[in-house]
């Protein structure tokens, strides 16, 4: 199968899962109802976007600011798309002339927002809060932190579910990331309800919970996050770990019992031809494993001007669309942008998404699955239960059959080959693994967290004690805390930055390995990053995306976008690392 057929059939699976489900108009430009308005909306604010870059200029400028704007009360799309500057191609509008534009016929980005009060948020601290943090100064901190619930819960302003916003509506109250996110965010989430969980706020977390399951029902997946322009991916599949974080906090029942249908949807989605791939190792045996696509090969619309200036290097069309679809899928993997997806890194024009399996989806679902298992047994569902047992099985068999090097004590990503053919089995080979380093190969030991009563753990203790000693050995842990790769390339998803989910993962997985070893191991890391996110807060007053591993106190840098405050993950991580390992009277929380 040549280049350009090999492009056709992409394309018609796109079609066939898009127009397969709920997913249909919307994922094409269509609104959250297939109102084809919703497209020419979105069209007109990339032509917004576009223009705005050539009147403010590159310096400071924000894709995304654009496409987040409602249309302004009263103004007409089609009087927009005539009065826009330079909307012919002519000379760029100056300055004035667009900031005229904006002020006329859009409304400011966020404004279809409202705030909304938790009702469940007790200040200064709820009755419990983290009983084994006694200093002081790390008490008074975690109050500030846990306040900060306020500044990020939102609801969609009435009147949203019009073809004038590329917000989508939600059912109840979102707790948005922070800063340029104004809109709920799959993966983010996770994080989000781990620290509301601390923080007591149960009615909270089940109503973001809750609006991911509308998602589910609307789309057939968790989108990317609640935009128009998030209908072509998903994001890091954790829907099922918020419901069971819930049901283990409160006994939830109704819960579980609305989300198991959602979940069986959404694992359909991750299970469908567009995401599945076949490996048969060098017994004979064939395993299942997933990997990221995106059902997109367009610009990014809240990165059009990036991605179209980053495509220019290539000259065919084909290869553009190519070169879009690698990076939405890249989006979809929550790591946007790293080395690990090039080809040649840095050159971002080679990523290669769609032919890498990645440990840490296969060890998400995996995770699903289980949990598909627990909840399906919990409601009596047992045919789905035994069912889902049999899945994960084979997963689990699948992660270490192809994932897993014994040599370097990782689970490592696998490259597919390049010229192969879109459908079919691939044959297994060792020089395929990725043997570079990247926080991602340790991220399974977070499955040992999880297992169900009586079940053995997902790494045994040998294994456990080689992973470990193979992340001491690694070079990835440093002064404040685990950088996200080796390799500097001044992609956000790379050294030096380090990110409070891979922290939380490894850190949650170390403390349930059950050695005492294991759990100082982790505590030392939840130490380091605790006292980075301290110190940078004492001296800006924010909680920040990322940070710099290499020195404490240092938010995180580079990639394709501003630095990023607020924020949900970084939120959550530190409470729940408070929780889990308290800080006593006498020690340190400044940096050393």
């Amino acid at each position: 199968m040549d280049v350009v057929a090999r492009r056709h059939h992409r394309l018609l699976l796109f079609a066939v899962l898009l127009y397969g489900s709920a997913t249909g108009a919307a994922a094409l430009g269509g609104g959250p109802g297939g109102d084809d308005d919703d497209g020419t909306l979105l069209d007109l604010l990339q032509r917004v976007q576009s223009e705005a870059l050539r009147a403010f200029g590159p310096r400071g400028f924000d894709p995304k600011l654009y496409v987040d704007m409602p249309l302004a009360a009263g103004a007409d799309q089609g009087a927009a798309a005539a009065a826009l500057p330079a909307a012919a191609g002519g000379p760029a509008p100056s300055r004035g002339e667009m900031g005229a534009f904006l002020a006329r016929y859009l409304a400011p980005a966020g404004s279809d927002l409202a705030a909304a009060d938790p009702p469940d948020l007790a200040l200064p601290e709820p009755r419990g809060f983290l009983p084994r943090v006694q200093s002081g100064a790390a008490r008074a901190w975690a109050r500030e932190v846990h306040a900060l619930w306020r500044n990020l819960t939102r609801r969609v302003a009435p009147g949203v579910a019009t073809a004038r916003h590329t917000l989508l509506p939600l059912p109840g109250r979102a707790v948005v990331p922070g800063s340029g996110y104004r809109e709920l965010y799959y993966w983010d989430s996770y994080w989000v309800v781990r620290g509301l969980l601390v923080s007591k706020m149960y009615e909270t977390a089940k109503e973001v919970v809750l609006n991911l399951l509308y998602l589910v029902e609307r789309y057939g997946f968790v989108l990317n996050g609640a935009r128009s322009y998030y209908t072509n991916r998903s994001q890091p599949p954790l829907l099922s770990s918020m419901v069971l974080e819930i049901y283990s906090a409160t006994g939830d029942m109704d819960l579980v019992k609305k989300a198991l249908p959602s979940l069986l949807k959404e694992h359909n989605f991750w299970m469908s031809d567009f995401h599945r791939v076949v490996v048969k190792d060098n017994h004979g045996q064939t395993h299942s494993l997933t990997r990221y696509e995106a059902m997109w090969n367009k610009p990014r619309p809240e990165s059009a001007t990036t991605d179209e200036q980053m495509a220019s290097n290539f000259s065919s069309e084909v290869d553009k669309e190519n070169f879009y679809h690698q990076v939405a899928s890249a989006a979809e993997s929550g790591w946007d942008f790293s080395s690990r997806w090039m080809r040649n890194p840095p050159n971002m024009t080679t990523l290669a998404t769609i032919v890498i399996i990645p440990v840490d989806l296969n060890a998400f679902i995996y995770k699903m699955e289980r949990d598909i298992e627990f909840f399906a047994e919990l409601t009596g569902e047992h045919t789905t239960s035994k069912e889902f047992s049999e899945t994960a099985k084979a997963r689990r068999i699948a992660i270490d059959s192809i994932l897993w090097n014994s040599e370097m004590e990782q689970w490592l990503d696998y490259w597919l080959p390049a010229d192969a053919q879109c459908q079919g089995v691939y044959q297994w080979n060792s020089k395929s693994q990725n043997r570079n380093i990247f926080a991602s190969n340790f991220i399974p030991i977070w499955l040992n967290a999880y297992h169900h009563s009586g079940s053995v753990k997902y790494v045994n203790e040998a294994k456990s004690k080689g992973v470990m000693r193979s992340l001491k050995a690694s070079g990835l842990l440093r002064s404040s805390g685990i950088a996200a790769s080796l390799l500097n390339t001044g992609q956000q998803w790379d050294f030096p930055n380090g990110w409070a989910p891979l922290q939380h993962l490894i850190v949650e997985g170390l403390v349930n390995c059950g050695s005492a070893e294991a759990r100082e191991f982790a505590e030392d890391i939840a130490t380091r990053w605790v006292r980075t996110n301290y110190a940078a807060y004492k001296a800006s007053g924010v909680m920040y995306e990322k940070y710099d591993v290499e020195v404490c106190g240092r938010s995180g840098g580079s990639g394709e976008y501003k630095h990023q405050t607020g924020f949900g993950w970084s939120n959550g991580v530190v409470l729940s690392f408070l929780e889990e390992f308290g800080w006593p009277r006498d020690k340190e929380i400044v940096c050393s």
